[in-house]
């Protein structure tokens, strides 16, 4: 199995604002057992790998948050946790970059990662851990492993992965493990009911496993300019960790900060997934859904049967059929139907603002987004 597990914890999540937003993002957002997305993904590492590192790569805003879900693992778990935080977002391949020389220059060589999302739901679990083996053994071929979700339909929000020459990694993935041909953009609608009806794409998860030795190869290869970034970072020392409730932060490695400043935004799709060398994909046997809207949220957590916040408060309802409601204040409602409603106060630090938009139709907040944006209102988000 994978030495190390490398979370993601970036990203604002602002399809789901106002409720995720800079300071408390989607990924911190409560599930219907109470728990959070991080939380899930913590736990999931946890059961994923017995042993090794679990590093979390998050803003450093985000790092209370992110403390707060470890220190409630048991004291030989949380011993395991570092925290990396990152003093400017730049996408996906430095932050995964950054994890891997951290792991090779603290470890040794030889290490093998998976890398979690953590705004995902996954299960069950003794599923995911089946497929997590079947990448572990293509990793260890040398390849950079990607997780294909099999199609629920023709979607447009997520990226699609083509299938090739099956390659064999034994055990419960036989028959689901296969060279990567292409990455697909987001595609259209006529354009994903051609890669649902042809049998040979999946969608891409953003979970993917690799040998560190082998992927640092490959930045060496494909995106130089990233990799010399942080070419000055070494192992870091003793004094470079701090301790927050039990969990490791690495808040004082030196090189971190010039290193994230020279360092271009860039995907790990673009700087190496879609050049590399030696690419497989895993089409997943196990259930995985992305909340990507109010909508599908709302759905999730009346599945669940569970308040979708920590502080919701009261909702009175006359007359007003199908709402859905996720306030921190008392909300009334009349003679309205099919609304999704999300209030914030700001009581957490977070900016006062409300969403009001009709079911069905959530994916136009990210034009409110873009609104606001263009307003130069970004204190909102």
């Amino acid at each position: 199995m994978f030495n190390d597990i490398v979370i993601m914890a970036g990203g604002s999540g602002t399809r789901l604002w106002p409720a995720s937003n800079s300071k408390v993002p989607k990924q911190f957002l409560s599930l219907p057992d109470g728990s959070t997305f991080f939380g899930a993904a913590l736990d999931r590492a946890v059961a994923t790998a017995p042993a090794g590192r679990i590093v979390v790569v998050a803003g450093a805003s985000h790092v209370p948050h992110v403390i707060r879900a470890a220190a409630a693992l048991p004291a030989e778990q949380r011993e395991r946790v570092v925290v990396i935080p990152e003093p400017i977002a730049r996408n996906t391949a430095p932050a995964v970059l950054c994890a891997a020389l951290y792991l090779k220059r603290s470890l040794g060589p030889g290490r093998r990662a998976l890398v979690l999302t953590s705004d995902h739901v996954i299960g069950p679990i003794d599923a995911f851990r089946a497929d997590v083996e079947a990448a572990d053994s293509l990793a260890a071929q040398s390849k950079f492993v990607v997780f294909g979700i099999p199609p629920h339909g023709p979607e447009t929000g997520f990226g699609y992965i083509e299938a090739g020459e099956p390659v064999s990694a034994g055990g419960h993935a036989a028959g689901r493990t296969f060279l990567v041909a292409s990455f697909r953009e987001k595609p259209d609608r006529a354009t994903a009911e051609k890669f649902l009806a042809s049998g040979r794409f999946t969608w891409n998860s953003g979970m993917f496993g690799f040998d560190c030795d082998f992927l640092i190869e490959e930045f060496r290869a494909h995106s130089p300019d990233t990799l010399a970034s942080f070419g000055k970072l070494e192992k870091p020392t003793e004094d470079a960790y701090e301790k927050a409730q039990g969990v490791s932060l690495l808040s004082r490695w030196k090189g971190m900060d010039d290193a994230y400043r020279a360092v271009k935004g860039i995907s790990i799709d673009y700087a190496i997934a879609e050049k590399c060398r030696s690419v497989a994909v895993v089409a997943t046997s196990f259930d995985w859904v992305d909340i990507g809207s109010w909508d599908e949220y709302a759905r999730f957590i009346e599945k669940g049967s569970a308040q979708g916040s920590k502080v919701k408060a009261p909702v009175f309802s006359s007359a007003s059929p199908g709402c859905w409601v996720d306030s921190d204040l008392p909300v009334a409602l009349c003679g309205v139907e099919d609304l999704i409603v999300v209030v914030r106060s700001g009581a957490d630090g977070s900016p006062p603002s409300v969403l009001v938009c009709k079911r069905g139709e959530s994916q136009r907040v990210k034009d409110a987004v873009e609104a606001i944006k263009a307003a130069g209102r970004t204190d909102l988000l």
